[in-house]
C-alpha cells in the first residue's frame, strides 16, 4: 500500500523547458541591449560559462545550476562589470520563467486528493533550494506538500541513491510504501526503483508507446490519476 507520493518538480509539475526558453530569450534581449551582443556570440559565451562552472564544480551537485555563478563567469569572459550585471541577469532569467509558470493540468487536484486520502505528499528535486522554494510558492502548492528534499540539501543529484534515502527518512515509511513520480526515466524512475520505491513516469509527450510489461506506471496527464479506477 502506498503511504507517500513523492513528486519531482521541473518538467513534472510544470513546463520547465518552455519557461527556460523564455528565460533565455529575455537574457538574449538583455545582452543585446547592454552589450550589443549578437545571438551567436551570446550562445557561444554562455556555453563557455557553463563549461567553466561544470569543470570547477562537477555536474552532479546542485550548485552547478546556480545561475548567478554562471552569469558571473559569463560576464568575466566578456570583460563586463560583474557587480553591475550578474544579479540583474539572474533575475531577468528567473523572473521571466516564474512569471510564465503554470501547474500542469490535474496535478493540484491529485495532490489534494492524496492528502484527503491520508497519503503524505513530498517533493524531491534537483537544483538549489531557494529557487525551488520560489517555484513551489509561484505554483501555489506549498500547502499541499508535507516536506521537500533538494539536491542542495543532500549534496548529490538524482539518480544518486542518497537523495532517495533522505526521502524515505523524511517520509517515515518504508521505501516500498513510497511512489515516486517524475518525468526523467534515468534520474527519477530508475533511481527510485533502485532505491526500492514504486515509480510512475509522467510522459506528456507520449514518448512511451507501449505501457504493458513495464516495471513502472506511465501517465500522460495527471487527470489520469483522478480517475475512479486509478489504484495506488
Amino acid at each position: 500500500m502506498i503511504k507517500t507520493v513523492i513528486l519531482d518538480l521541473d518538467d513534472t509539475l510544470y513546463d520547465y523547458q518552455g519557461g527556460n526558453r523564455l528565460g533565455i530569450a529575455a537574457l538574449k534581449k538583455y545582452c543585446r541591449e547592454h552589450f550589443r551582443m549578437e545571438e551567436d556570440v551570446f550562445q557561444e559565451k554562455m556555453e563557455e560559462a557553463w563549461l567553466t562552472v561544470s569543470d570547477r564544480m562537477g555536474t552532479a551537485r546542485a550548485s552547478v545550476h546556480n545561475r548567478l555563478i554562471r552569469y558571473q563567469c559569463f560576464l568575466e569572459s566578456i570583460h563586463e562589470p560583474v557587480f553591475l550585471h550578474a544579479r540583474k541577469m539572474y533575475h531577468t532569467y528567473w523572473d521571466t520563467l516564474l512569471d510564465h509558470m503554470k501547474l500542469n493540468e490535474g496535478a493540484g487536484e491529485w495532490m489534494r486528493q492524496l492528502r484527503n486520502q491520508g497519503i503524505q505528499v513530498g517533493m524531491a528535486t534537483n537544483m538549489t533550494a531557494y529557487i525551488q522554494y520560489r517555484k513551489v510558492e509561484r505554483l501555489g502548492i506549498g500547502p499541499l506538500l508535507d516536506w521537500i528534499v533538494t539536491s542542495e540539501e543532500v549534496g548529490v543529484e538524482k539518480p544518486d541513491p542518497r537523495i532517495f534515502r533522505v526521502c524515505v527518512e523524511k517520509s517515515g515509511v518504508s521505501s516500498g510504501e513510497c511512489l515516486f513520480v517524475g518525468d526523467n526515466l534515468k534520474g527519477d524512475i530508475e533511481g527510485a526503483m533502485r532505491a526500492g520505491m514504486n515509480a510512475m513516469l509522467y510522459d506528456p509527450g507520449f514518448h512511451v508507446k507501449e505501457k504493458e510489461g513495464l516495471p513502472y506506471r506511465v501517465i500522460h496527464s495527471f487527470r489520469e490519476c483522478l480517475a475512479e479506477d486509478f489504484c495506488l
